[in-house]
């Protein structure tokens, strides 16, 4: 029978056939697309004819068909709906991939090619954009290491591929870990608990084939269990349980991995002449240097700090009137952070949740997504990788634009977190294709599903991404969509939360689930003026991580990785009732590939620049002024990586940003 990944593909909008695809299509299909893809680049490589732009960049940029449909689908379920064959599958993909990549920037025929045509540059009549993707696959290239030669160029692709197997071993564990450990409740363990929590519990205790109500590592579950639970036992426990991911001994532990990870990356920058990992990194990001993101993290945690240790006494407080003469440890502080909420602000998250219905979130999504853009959303019934998932048509003025695929909820077979990613982006040459994008998430099931306020920040945040990928408008695959520098490319989803803060918006998609009332005036008014409630603890935790993934990436690289974490916790001050949003066992981020290696500032950064294009809008019209969208869209919506991200932002906002706007909307800036 013929391969389904490897025919083109005849379904609604070119969608992956998933009803016709097994997990036993992939091996074979990834070394027939390999092999497709080698002849391709022999073939770029070997052209007798004189280098051209024509001949070897835009014929690098024609994509291998085989090699993006096996690839687009099997790292979609291997990280959304994995199984042990999957997971068997990725470990031996990985350093397969990762040879076959690395044999391509090694290829010194390839090489001298795109150099030849790198040197002719300023003789060759190119578009602004042709420019770009010259001066980045050239780029690219060298800081892949084709310059290199004999033991150097050599050690170079042994780095990569044992860098590759390094990523795939930490995921798998942190996911194994996330997967083994629940812990079963009791009936009176319900204590503190709001139904909406005991019935993601309830929830997952099915999952788990468990009698009865289940607390599990998946975040939408330990999350509101540590906010509510009046047990401080069982929060300890499953704070204790959540902390330890990666770090339990054994084949999942994910210290030495860590380590190793490290050592290697430090290796490979001085290969290249970089001084570390950091400066090789962040040489091409809008920061440039590592001093530039500490200047950034330091002058945001300093006043974090100090409304986290003025929020810790107050916590601590109440907890000597709850009779515990305790420290005030990590599994407290959203627990009472909660019950203080509640007092100051009269805010329940209990009473919050039913106005926040999955559905009608992300109907809010699509109808911000129509005001400032003019998109609409049409439901298809295509067959996709889990019963879970659901699709549209996005259409404007009546033509094509993109799929949308959304995969909301918590399962074991998925990893933690949130994620966006293009199973096909948007191109124009060498011919028109638009593009397919899911969102990945991981809420809570329930019927109605219902969400947290963070939830539906995730939300919004992950179809900002989606955003940037559905409205791209440029010639070149690589460049398309999120493919911008990683400091740049948060802006735009982290913009896109606004939208949810915005009064019309609530009031016309936060519906009760049972009467389906809109939210009250009153309601809403608190959640607006909670909107910055404990952000010195939410701050803290981010950028406490962002400084030991700088720090790690930065002289020589750590022997052992909990000592420098430690270290750098201490020098800072790290409160100690407050944890790393991700310690380094868990953060994923960095150790499963290197895209936040060093990186992991980059929501920061996009922050200042987000803060201040809301403002934007604000200044403007308001929050759906059109100038402003349009704006948007042409200068960063729809130019994905076609320029320099600064140049692109000046174009939309007049100027850079600072740091001011962002403290005011984290509440922050001084008195």
């Amino acid at each position: 029978m013929t391969n389904p990944l490897l025919v083109q593909w005849d379904t609604a909008f070119e969608i992956a056939p998933f009803d016709r695809i097994s997990d036993a299509d992939f091996a074979p299909a990834l070394d027939q697309a390999l092999m497709d893809h080698a002849a391709q680049i022999d073939d770029i490589a070997g052209n007798s004819a004189p280098a051209t732009f024509g001949n070897v960049i835009e014929a690098l940029e024609t994509p291998c068909q085989a090699l993006e449909q096996v690839l687009s689908v099997f790292f979609t379920v291997a990280g959304a709906d994995s199984n042990p064959a999957r997971e068997s599958l990725q470990r031996e993909f990985s350093p397969k991939l990762a040879a076959h990549f690395s044999a391509i920037t090694a290829n010194k025929a390839l090489y001298a090619r795109v150099k030849a045509v790198w040197d002719q540059r300023d003789t060759l009549d190119l578009t602004t954009e042709q420019q770009r993707v010259l001066m980045l696959t050239h780029r690219g290239f060298v800081r892949g290491g084709a310059a290199l030669e004999g033991s150097a160029d050599t050690r170079m692709q042994e780095i990569k591929g044992r860098l590759a197997v390094l990523g795939t071993n930490f995921t798998q564990n942190l996911l194994a870990d996330e997967r083994e450990w629940s812990m079963e409740l009791a009936e009176a363990d319900l204590e503190g608990l709001p139904g909406f929590v005991i019935d993601a519990t309830r929830a997952a205790g099915e999952e788990k084939g468990a009698k009865g109500p289940v607390v599990t590592l998946s975040r939408s579950v330990i999350t509101p269990f540590l906010q509510f639970s009046a047990r401080r036992d069982l929060r300890q426990k499953a704070f204790e349980a959540w902390a330890a991911r990666g770090a339990n001994g054994g084949e999942t532990d994910n210290r030495a991995i860590a380590a190793e990870t490290l050592a290697l990356r430090a290796e490979r920058a001085a290969l290249l002449g970089y001084d570390s990992f950091a400066d090789y990194k962040l040489e091409t990001e809008m920061a440039k240097t590592p001093a530039a993101v500490r200047d950034l993290l330091m002058d945001v945690w300093k006043p974090a700090k100090a409304r986290a240790d003025a929020d810790a006494e107050i916590l601590t407080a109440m907890m000597r009137d709850d009779g515990i003469n305790g420290a005030l440890e990590p599994w407290d502080w959203r627990y009472y952070a909660e019950k203080r909420r509640k007092a100051e602000h009269d805010l329940d998250e209990a009473e919050l949740k039913p106005y926040l219905q999955l559905d009608r979130m992300i109907e809010a999504s699509f109808a911000c997504a129509k005001r400032l853009f003019g998109l609409e959303f049409t439901a298809l019934e295509v067959p996709l990788y889990h019963e879970d998932c659901r699709a549209w048509e996005v259409t404007r003025n009546g033509a094509h634009l993109a799929v949308f695929i959304g995969d909301y909820f918590a399962r074991g077979s998925k990893r933690s977190g949130a994620w966006c990613s293009a199973m096909r982006a948007q191109a124009k040459r060498p011919a028109n294709q638009t593009p397919v994008v899911i969102n990945v998430c991981n809420f809570a099931k329930g019927d109605p599903a219902l969400l947290s306020w963070d939830d539906a920040r995730t939300l919004f945040h992950e179809f900002g991404h989606a955003l940037h990928q559905m409205l791209s408008d440029v010639s070149y695959e690589s460049i398309s969509g999120t493919s911008v520098a990683r400091d740049f490319v948060e802006l735009p989803s982290q913009l896109y939360e606004h939208w949810l803060e915005v009064p019309e918006v609530l009031s016309a998609f936060a519906t009760h689930a049972d009467t389906g009332e809109a939210m009250p005036a009153e309601l809403l008014k608190k959640v607006l003026g909670a909107s910055s409630f404990d952000m010195g603890f939410q701050t803290v935790e981010y950028v406490a991580s962002a400084l030991v993934d700088l720090a790690f990436h930065e002289g020589a690289p750590p022997r052992d990785v909990m000592a420098t974490q430690a270290e750098v916790l201490a020098a800072i001050g790290m409160p100690s009732a407050i944890t790393m949003r991700h310690a380094t066992p868990q953060f994923a981020h960095v150790f499963s590939g290197d895209g936040y290696a060093s990186g992991y500032y980059s929501y920061m950064w996009s922050e200042v620049m987000d803060a201040d294009a809301f403002a934007a809008f604000e200044e403007a019209g308001g929050a759906f002024d059109p100038e402003r969208a349009q704006a948007l869209e042409t200068h960063v919506l729809s130019t994905g990586g076609s320029r320099d991200p600064a140049e692109l932002y000046t174009a939309f906002r007049g100027r850079l940003p600072g740091v001011e706007a962002l403290l005011k909307g984290r509440g922050l800036a001084a008195e």
